[in-house]
């Protein structure tokens, strides 16, 4: 290590020096290079956010430069947000604002300023940065218990299980902690649900037309037979279509998106809810609901609609779009018999998340108030910031897209717009053309259990920064 070089995050590191690599090789005045190699050497995680800089003189004798090339190196990174200084304190590295306060993961668009590299296939959050950095803290102090047991799979940390049930009765649908079932995400519940309840492939699956890729996959997966009932962003679901595809195909099981669906946004109100609800009971049909949007309600205030339960219902949810989706914890919410026999199933134990991991999303979901350990909820704080934000982004895209021949209904929550190009235009055609000049979006009929129909339909997540969007929408015209 070299003199004068420590870190506030406590790992060893290889020496400053080392840390920054071969930065004189780059082109150009040596303290641009020597600011830019600091700022890779974050990025790439070899000078962890924390570490705390020799001093001015040491990083020159370190280093073998003049003490007015490093001054001017730091200057550089210090005005650009990456370096802080306390007088009396010295000057420690860290990730700018503009990188740790945002909805959508930096690596989305590392283009910067070219018009290159605009990653908008995927609708999702990046972590929040100081709350998740505070819970990982206290994850690690709270982990002496975790390391002493055995580590192997359960249904789920108590505290963890306990937290959950907890919100859903606040929301009221009463719940104890032995219905919750945690996994490693909203697509292992479902993974795990299908392998448990769909034991017959040849049986058909409801399933919404358009609907969420990453399901609409592992279904494929299981060869399921399809069948897709309308949803609309202006008008919802076809409740007549549902009733009757259920009447006349016999299916067992659907998949459904009621709270702010991915793609289109709509939001599936009290009586439709009652109504599905009704239909499952009276033809056997079990309703896994996938309640990972939920959360994401953007109106002010936020006005959620009662959960979709009822005795042949089920709810999955997930950390990853409210929080981030480096965090795999989701969970089954379902009758306590039906948790012990999935608990049972052999494939529980590959699909449960990390001990560590499970500890994270509960110290997120704790107080956060710094009032001690009460049994507020840290997340609605987490949410009101993210809330915000969408919204602000969600308006933004709204706007630039005034002048445009797509049309779109505002939807009231979620991650994204989902535009109809006109009978003109094909999704896939525009999607393609986009790709050459460095946009990747989302095409239609990625949405569509048949693969092939919504040939019109683009999705576009507002999950980016406004200058973001705006590139993007001008690439897109």
């Amino acid at each position: 290590m070299q003199r004068g070089f420590s870190s506030d995050t406590g790992p060893a590191q290889r020496g400053f020096a080392a840390a920054l690599g071969t930065w004189r090789t780059k082109e150009g005045p040596l303290a641009r290079s020597l600011s830019a190699a600091v700022r890779e050497a974050m990025i790439d995680g070899r000078l962890p956010a924390g570490t705390r800089l020799p001093s001015e003189r040491e990083l020159a004798r370190t280093l073998d430069l003049s003490r007015g090339t490093v001054v001017t190196a730091l200057t550089l990174l210090r005005d650009d947000g990456w370096l802080h200084t306390r007088h009396g304190s010295g000057s420690v590295v860290r990730l700018p604002a503009r990188l740790t306060e945002r909805t959508t993961p930096w690596s989305l668009d590392r283009g910067g300023a070219r018009d290159a590299d605009l990653d908008l296939t995927l609708a999702v959050t990046a972590a929040p940065h100081e709350a998740y950095r505070a819970a990982l803290g206290r994850a690690v102090e709270r982990s002496a218990a975790l390391l002493v047991d055995s580590g192997v799979a359960t249904p789920g940390l108590p505290r963890l299980r306990e937290l959950l049930a907890a919100r859903y009765t606040r929301a009221g649908l009463a719940t104890r902690p032995e219905q919750i079932l945690v996994t490693s995400g909203a697509q292992a519940a479902l993974t795990l649900l299908l392998d448990q309840l769909h034991t017959d492939r040849r049986a058909p699956v409801v399933v919404e037309s358009p609907s969420y890729p990453g399901a609409l996959a592992i279904l494929r997966r299981r060869r399921a037979r399809l069948l897709p009932v309308p949803v609309t962003a202006a008008y919802g679901w076809d409740t007549e279509c549902l009733a009757e595809t259920v009447r006349g195909k016999g299916p067992q099981l659907a998949y459904l998106i009621p709270d702010f669906h991915n793609p289109t946004g709509a939001h599936m109100t009290a009586p439709v809810r009652a109504e599905v609800a009704a239909l499952a009971e009276r033809h056997s049909l079990t309703v896994v609901v996938d309640e990972t949007m939920r959360e994401l309600d953007l109106r002010t205030p936020p006005r959620p609609e009662p959960h979709l339960s009822g005795a042949r219902v089920i709810q999955i949810g997930s950390a990853s779009k409210v929080l981030w989706s480096g965090l795999r914890v989701g969970w089954i919410r379902a009758g306590a018999d039906l948790v012990r026999e999935l608990v049972r199933n052999p494939l529980q134990a590959q699909l449960s998340p990390p001990p560590l991991e499970q500890l994270i999303a509960a110290e997120l979901l704790r107080e956060s108030r710094g009032e001690g350990d009460g049994e507020g909820d840290g997340l609605d704080e987490i949410l009101t910031d993210r809330r915000t934000r969408l919204r602000t982004q969600r308006d933004h895209l709204a706007g630039l897209l005034t002048d445009t021949a797509w049309t779109y209904t505002l939807p009231d929550g979620g991650l994204s717009l989902w535009l109809h190009l006109g009978e003109d235009t094909t999704a896939t055609e525009l999607a393609a053309r986009a790709a050459e000049r460095g946009l990747a979006v989302s095409p239609g009929p990625l949405f569509a259990a048949d693969r092939t129909t919504l040939a019109h339909h683009l999705r576009l997540p507002f999950t980016a920064t406004p200058d973001v969007l705006t590139r993007a929408v001008e690439l897109l015209r």
